[in-house]
């Protein structure tokens, strides 16, 4: 057989496919049906609605009609798979559209959160990305594919267990079409087109197009073992979830409401209205946003989460299982520093994080300006625990100064005891003055008190003395200082 002239316009993978055909033309074709498992996997899914709802109300805050849909409609997922798959092809019910949901929320009210806990509950693999990373086939940008392929990666190369999983989109609002001077974003329409296929029933080539190495391995194994390995991965049963701010798309609500009233009485969007209005949102809506028909139709499920106010925000650091507090302890707790938080204090981190507007997230932010550079110098003390609390908060330079002042004096006053067996104690002015000196010559407290001080123990030995007072004389010049002394009260004793 004579092999056709090379076609540089061909694609690489219709040569390479060529190519091991001609070396094996009885090669047998293995996993050519969609969804073949590399590892089968028994896949159970008891858990029910009831109970994921009980499960997600623990750690997430003000969100409870949220979760009550989400819950039910997960659960509902995962248990109508388990059941189609008992039943024979013929049985399955045709044009079946799933329970993918679309959140819609301000930023750090606990969206990705949410999602992160259901598939950590139920046991399956999760994936998630930012919409506006993608973009439609000849323009820079990611692949949706990828996405499907990651679920397999996360599944340790299981295919049966990646077809139920779950993945995860935020800031789709982001990919919504704009219309301009020059017609609608083209990039933005074929993304949702491209997440179509997905999102109802599709089978998507683990080995991508572009990707030389994997086909070059193919051919060579085809070669090899006369076996032509395709696999694939069918998106019938995982669950796509997307969420985003969705910033004015209250203002197409509140146009199409004010349209349907009689002309006054006007529908009038106020702060904390907002939310309300969202909650109103139909097709129609999302459409006019920029989406989509047939991109809104693959999103059956809405929901609208609250936002979080301050009260909500005290709540979630007081919840039991608040990530914000419970990992800060653990960051000093490496430092084996123990942490602990007043009410107070949390209900002014709340306070200042509702102020940036910027939801759950801003809680971190407002911890982590308040406690960098506690946790920047207490390491390298011996103090064993820190209390936050009002004052702290409110006067963090001076608290961690007056801290690390103490703590040099103590750590010194320890250190010469331990070898001397005498007791240094120290005036309240003379440790201002350490303090002033030690911040002058940028040394720590217990350095500055080592320079000054080490050589005491020769002449209060001489005096047999085990406890000395520090006066502010004795930091300004503390040779002469005991000199004076010694000559003092040598003379005395003699």
């Amino acid at each position: 057989m004579t092999k056709p002239a090379f076609d540089p316009e061909k694609n690489l993978e219709d040569l390479l496919k060529m190519e091991s055909e001609e070396a094996n033309p009885n090669a047998e074709r293995v996993g050519d049906k969609p969804g073949t498992p590399v590892n089968e996997s028994e896949f159970n899914f008891n858990i029910k609605p009831e109970e994921l709802e009980s499960y997600l109300n623990q750690y997430v805050v003000g969100q409870e009609e949220t979760i009550e849909v989400i819950a039910t409609k997960v659960c509902t997922h995962f248990n109508r798979m388990k059941l189609e798959k008992k039943l024979s092809d013929e049985n399955r019910l045709v044009g079946n559209i799933k329970s993918n949901m679309l959140l819609i929320g301000p930023t750090g009210v606990g969206k990705t959160y949410i999602v992160k806990l259901i598939a950590k509950k139920i046991g399956v693999p999760f994936v998630k990305a930012d919409a506006t990373k993608f973009s439609e086939t000849g323009y820079v940008g990611g692949d949706v594919e990828d996405l499907v392929r990651e679920l397999v990666h996360e599944s340790n190369g299981d295919i049966a267990k990646a077809e139920y999983g779950i993945i995860y989109l935020d800031e789709i609002d982001k990919i919504a079409s704009s219309f301009g001077t020059y017609g609608p974003d083209v990039s933005r329409t074929g993304v949702q087109r491209n997440l179509l296929k997905l999102m109802e029933d599709a089978d998507v080539d683990l080995k991508t197009p572009h990707d030389l190495a994997s086909q070059v391995e193919a051919a060579m194994e085809a070669q090899r073992t006369g076996r032509v390995t395709r696999r694939k991965i069918n998106t019938r049963n995982i669950l796509f979830i997307v969420s985003g701010a969705f910033s004015g798309l209250e203002q197409i609500i509140n146009k199409r409401m004010n349209k349907q009233s009689i002309g006054f009485d006007k529908v009038r969007i106020h702060g904390d209205d907002i939310q309300e209005v969202l909650k109103k949102v139909r097709t129609e809506d999302l459409i006019e946003f920029g989406f989509e028909s047939e991109f809104v139709g693959r999103l059956p499920v809405y929901v609208v989460l609250n936002d979080l106010h301050e009260d909500g925000l005290y709540k979630i650091l007081k919840n039991k299982h608040s990530t914000v507090v419970i990992g800060k302890k653990m960051d000093f707790k490496a430092y084996e520093i123990d942490l602990e938080f007043t009410d107070e204090a949390l209900k002014i981190v709340a306070r200042r994080a509702h102020h940036e507007k910027t939801g759950a997230r801003g809680l971190l932010s407002v911890v982590e300006k308040i406690l960098i550079k506690f946790e920047k110098s207490l390491p390298s003390t011996g103090i064993e625990k820190l209390v936050v609390d009002e004052n702290l908060i409110e006067n963090t330079g001076t608290v961690l100064k007056k801290m690390l002042l103490a703590d040099g004096i103590q750590g010194f006053q320890k250190e010469f005891l331990i070898e001397h067996g005498i007791y240094l104690d120290f005036k309240e002015e003379a440790v201002e003055e350490i303090q002033r000196v030690a911040s002058e010559k940028q040394k720590s407290v217990r350095q500055l008190c080592t320079e000054l001080f080490h050589d005491y123990f020769h002449g209060l030995r001489l005096l047999k003395k085990d406890h000395f007072t520090i006066s502010k004389e004795a930091v300004s010049n503390p040779d002469d200082y005991l000199n004076s002394y010694i000559k003092e009260n040598y003379n005395k004793q003699a």
